[in-house]
């Protein structure tokens, strides 16, 4: 493993054995990846794709059918102590005991990971995560969008140099998701590296610098976010004319292109096969011409769903 990355996998496998009630199933398939330290690392795919089965191999709570995992330099196998103090894991589920404080549970959680009193930073973190107010208030009192923050402060109480979050804002509304993508800034500002696996593609799109994308088991792509956005295959773009529109170009034939107004027009392209400068001359050559250009950027869903739909 290179001192570089956080997280390594190698020729990893899981099959789930059949039971009298299920059947055999391949959850994932010779993956192989590996997480930058000091990133925002996201891991896409849709359901069942197997992104829960390799968050739960790490934090020792799902055993690898083969392949070799490290966290941290850490061997799951061979060091799974370790390896289990170098990760804090944020789940999907909420669950929590509706009789403690958030400041009791915090403490306790670090009591269970050997963190001495003296190096606690409870208080600290719950201030991190907007909670300082309910520090001594029952959990059970707590809203949703607070209980979901909580679960993100006690994987942090022992300092994890990674955290997975598994898709952490499930559920919860706009404002609420803005302060959480704040908090993952904070902490990867900090030098934490953060694995975040999601369902809201902006978000993926908004955080992370490095993307890999699940799907049946295997890793069918892993890029840097940008150049992940320059594979899709078309693209738009927005001329504005010198007059309004009477008709369709008749020279631009070739291409996907829509009168969107008055003088606008988009026109819809493959940058592997077509030409910019082939569009504007065509344009240009059936008589209009062009007082502005605007271009719609490529999408991480387009992306998204050009791969896995395959």
């Amino acid at each position: 493993m290179t001192q570089q990355n956080a997280i390594e996998i190698k020729d990893l496998n899981k099959t789930y054995k059949a039971s009298k009630r299920t059947p055999g199933k391949v959850a994932l398939k010779d993956v192989d990846l590996a997480i930058p330290k000091g990133s925002i690392f996201g891991l896409l795919g849709p359901n069942g794709a197997g992104k829960s089965t390799m968050i739960n191999i790490m934090a020792g709570l799902v055993i690898k059918t083969s392949g070799s995992v490290k966290i941290w330099d850490f061997d799951i196998d061979k060091n799974p102590r370790n390896a289990k103090n170098a990760i804090g894991v944020v789940p999907q589920e909420l669950n929590y005991d509706p009789f403690f404080t958030p400041l009791k549970l915090l403490e306790i959680q670090a009591g269970l990971y050997g963190v001495p009193k003296s190096e606690r930073r409870s208080m600290e973190i719950l201030e991190m995560v907007g909670l300082a107010d309910k520090a001594k208030s029952y959990t059970r009192s707590l809203s949703g969008g607070m209980k979901r923050r909580l679960l993100m402060a006690k994987a942090m109480v022992h300092a994890p140099p990674v955290l997975v979050l598994d898709e952490p804002t499930a559920g919860v509304d706009i404002e609420l998701r803005q302060q959480l993508w704040e908090n993952v800034k904070v902490l990867n500002a900090q030098g934490v590296t953060i694995l975040l696996t999601t369902h809201y593609l902006e978000e993926a799109e908004e955080l992370c610098d490095r993307i890999a994308i699940i799907n049946h088991g295997q890793v069918v792509a892993c890029a840097e976010k940008e150049e992940l956005l320059s594979r899709v295959d078309n693209k738009e773009i927005i001329f504005r004319l010198d007059r309004e529109i009477s008709d369709i170009p008749e020279k631009t034939d070739s291409f996907c292109i829509e009168k969107t107004g008055k003088r606008t027009l988009s026109v819809r392209y493959s940058p592997g096969e077509q030409d910019v400068g082939e569009i504007i001359e065509s344009i240009q050559k059936s008589g209009y011409g062009i007082v502005d250009i605007s271009t719609e950027q490529s999408a991480l869903e387009d992306i998204f769903l050009q791969i896995t739909s395959s």
